[in-house]
């Protein structure tokens, strides 16, 4: 005999994709991929696709750690869980925003943009995720920072750089170059006000 599941109007069940046979009892007693929402029976009523996306896009910042491969998949592109859903018969009402990563703890050096060590072992991570994604339609916004020493357009011009680096990196892992867009906004945004000249706001984010 089947068993129908049916959710209050708020509920949203949380999954990772362990394998790509699922169950609705594996659905349930998962919960890791944040954001997505499922409808297990038809008729059953679930949190609507607007309601997923009115959030503000979250900003994480890895600070000196290297990300998991799965969070930065999921991070950049959330909706490919949906499609994982309707592949194996679920649902999907909606998802969370794509995550904007900063990297600011593997900070340039004042002035440069040459890339930190550091900063390429968080990047290879990225770049196996673009490289199994080379052609899609999704577009990927890398926006270098600079803190407040100097002026203001020689600091426009070295974020310009710093995102330019970023990117080149990027492509030469295998990333598409045409899913990639690049720009400097100098100190504009900083990750540290109260410390303009901070290490930390020598920066990039990668995101959609």
């Amino acid at each position: 005999m089947s068993t129908a599941f049916t959710f209050a109007p708020s509920s949203t069940i949380l999954w990772r994709a362990a394998t790509r046979s699922l169950s609705a009892f594996a659905l349930l007693a998962a919960g890791a991929v944040a954001g997505t929402a499922v409808q297990a029976a038809p008729g059953a009523a679930t949190a609507p696709a607007s309601a997923a996306s009115a959030a503000a896009p979250a900003v994480l910042d890895l600070g000196s750690k290297v990300p998991d491969l799965t969070a930065v998949k999921e991070g950049l592109f959330p909706e490919d869980m949906c499609e994982e859903l309707i592949k194996n018969g679920f649902k999907c009402m909606g998802f969370k925003p794509a995550t904007t990563f900063s990297l600011s703890a593997v900070a340039f050096a004042l002035g440069s943009a040459v890339l930190p060590d550091s900063l390429k072992q968080q990047l290879d991570v990225f770049a196996e995720v673009l490289k199994a994604k080379r052609g899609a339609a999704q577009k990927i916004r890398i926006v270098g920072h600079a803190d407040s020493s100097g002026n203001e357009a020689g600091n426009l011009q070295l974020s310009q750089r710093r995102a330019e680096e970023v990117k080149r990196y990027l492509v030469n892992k295998g990333a598409d170059a045409g899913m990639l867009e690049v720009t400097g906004v100098g100190s504009k945004d900083l990750l540290r006000p109260e410390a303009p000249t901070a290490a930390e706001n020598r920066r990039v984010t990668l995101g959609r």
